[in-house]
């Protein structure tokens, strides 16, 4: 079975997000190492890094990403904002090296009005930086996961084969993977709601990036209708998806074991993780 999860909340410290996974019975996790909203981020004090560590272990092998700062942006032209952006990524990666998180998840930014060929070329050039930078140190050991985008505006990443592209042009695609969004997908023309739609997409996929290298995926139905191009999350069977939809992803054998999480609105008692996640299993003939 896909380990299925949800993003939690670190409030209050880090480890913080084991009690909340626990208490919705999730088997993997996503978190922010830091306000993901904030170009300045305090260093991890070894405290944080210690308990959130022990809390980990506790939970035994629960898969961890780490999402990086909404701020950053590898396909800017503006020599200071890739500048900020390719900082603010070496240090999101070496926070993940800190706590062992081995994934970090990332969106893989705009090209602002220069289009998509000069904005794949700086999210290659500046991902390369970010690499360079953090090769040879234990930081080598974080995977970065290009996430795909909904297409709203000039954001790259909605199309399978600008991934497969940035991975294809890195100097160091062996650090480079995939996360899959199931919204952001369907915004961006992917249907995934009958079995031959599905088989198309994952076809179309398989082509452009190769399913080895998608290593996560997020859940979310979507608000909006399939090619609408606008990121709108929405709880699981309530959006423009529909369930049957989930039902082929997480009944698909290629992806028996991967981390799958949920990033749907909750309130702070996380009824709606707990539900989401019921109606998930329940697809798969597996009820918590």
């Amino acid at each position: 079975m896909p380990l299925l999860g949800a993003h939690e909340s670190v409030a209050g410290g880090l480890h913080n997000a084991f009690e909340r996974i626990e208490q919705v019975g999730g088997e993997s996790l996503q978190i922010f190492t830091r306000n993901q909203r904030q170009w300045k981020a305090a260093p991890l004090r070894q405290e944080e890094i210690d308990l959130f560590r022990e809390s980990w272990g506790k939970t035994g092998t629960l898969p961890v990403a780490s999402h990086a700062s909404y701020l950053i942006n590898l396909g800017s032209s503006d020599k200071k904002r890739a500048g900020q952006s390719v900082q603010a990524l070496v240090a999101e990666v070496e926070r993940c090296q800190q706590l062992g998180i081995p994934f970090l998840v990332l969106h893989p930014g705009s090209h602002g009005g220069k289009g998509v060929e000069a904005g794949l070329q700086a999210v290659v050039k500046n991902l390369d930086t970010v690499f360079e930078q953090t090769l040879g140190k234990k930081s080598g050991q974080v995977r970065i996961l290009l996430e795909t985008t909904a297409g709203q505006g000039t954001g790259l990443g909605s199309r399978f084969e600008e991934l497969g592209w940035i991975r294809a042009n890195s100097s160091y695609a062996e650090r480079l993977g995939v996360c899959v969004d199931t919204c952001h997908i369907f915004a961006a023309g992917y249907d995934i709601r009958t079995p031959e739609a599905y088989r198309a997409t994952m076809a179309a996929l398989e082509e452009q990036v190769g399913l080895q290298h998608v290593h996560f995926f997020h859940l979310n139905d979507s608000k909006k209708e399939l090619g609408s191009k606008v990121d709108r999350h929405e709880h699981i069977g309530k959006g423009c998806i529909g369930k049957q939809g989930f039902a082929h992803l997480l009944n698909d054998p290629q992806f028996v074991s991967h981390p799958m999480t949920l990033e749907t609105p909750k309130g702070d008692d996380l009824a709606e993780d707990r539900e989401n996640l019921r109606v998930l299993r329940l697809l798969m003939g597996h009820e918590e």
